[in-house]
């Protein structure tokens, strides 16, 4: 990180700037906790499948002060044929599901649902929804901020502490009826914000930047948090400028208000608010 705060923690400037931070609507959704983590996953093999409670039930599995997570994926690379799992087949019980489960074996994979993606798909992750991120993908991924995470098959792998099946909870969160729907890039125009997902806990939307210098209003609602995931900008703010290149994270403060960002080149930009 960079300028006057680099290597502070991104929880204690919550704590220290409350709404002059994260924004009025943040923090009237979740006090002075930081609402959303924000990863770029770089995808070599398949990733677990797992599966996130809801609020409700993380407090009653984990207890008080543990939250939920919702979550979506954009993708941002992926090689031909890439795949991952999207929730559970149609017409498979809770019965069905749960037995799988338990066996902690691949016998859920014949209860999955594969999805393939292609570069620009969004996909949109209720809590309960079984899933997995498979090789040859690049995936933006904004979620509520938690870490809860219950682990339902490893491909085979080793079972260790680090990596442990969470078979109870797993059985108690997972919704047979969850499945997230792929959603393909919209159409796009250069410097009009297009939204790809949104929900109680965030929103994430897509600008493309060719010619036009883009103007946003934070409102003093919500920070944006901008991520290039092509090409390079210059986002000017109260009199600075920063140039963010391909892949790096820009954060903007819900008090500062208007603010441009100028394409220095063809650019996409990802903002995430709540």
């Amino acid at each position: 990180t960079t300028g006057p705060y680099a290597g502070r923690v991104l929880s204690d400037l919550a704590l220290e700037f409350g709404a002059d931070l994260l924004g009025t609507r943040a923090v009237a959704q979740t006090g002075t906790r930081f609402p959303v983590l924000v990863k770029i996953l770089d995808c070599a093999q398949w990733l677990s499948l797992q599966v996130h409670p809801n609020d409700e039930q993380a407090h009653r599995l984990e207890g008080k002060g543990f939250f939920g997570k919702t979550e979506a994926w954009n993708v941002l690379e992926a090689e031909p044929n890439a795949k991952l799992v999207a929730g559970i087949k149609p017409h498979i019980s809770p019965e069905q599901l749960t037995s799988a489960i338990e066996s902690k074996s691949k016998t859920i994979l014949d209860l999955v649902q594969m999805a393939e993606v292609k570069a620009g798909d969004t996909l949109f992750m209720n809590p309960g929804t079984i899933h997995a991120l498979g090789p040859g993908m690049l995936i933006y991924e904004i979620q509520q901020t938690s870490d809860i995470t219950y682990r339902v098959y490893d491909w085979g792998r080793p079972e260790t502490e680090k990596r442990k099946l969470h078979t109870e909870k797993a059985v108690e969160v997972s919704n047979p009826d969850a499945v997230s729907l792929v959603v393909s890039l919209p159409q796009l125009a250069d410097g009009e914000p297009q939204t790809l997902t949104q929900c109680e806990f965030f929103n994430l939307d897509i600008v493309q930047l060719q010619e036009k210098t883009v103007s946003l209003e934070t409102g003093g609602e919500s920070f944006h948090g901008l991520t290039v995931i092509e090409g390079q900008v210059q986002v000017s703010a109260e009199g600075e400028a920063f140039v963010l290149n391909k892949f790096e994270t820009l954060l903007i403060p819900a008090c500062c208000g208007e603010y441009q960002i100028l394409p220095l080149q063809e650019s996409k930009v990802l903002k995430a608010s709540v």
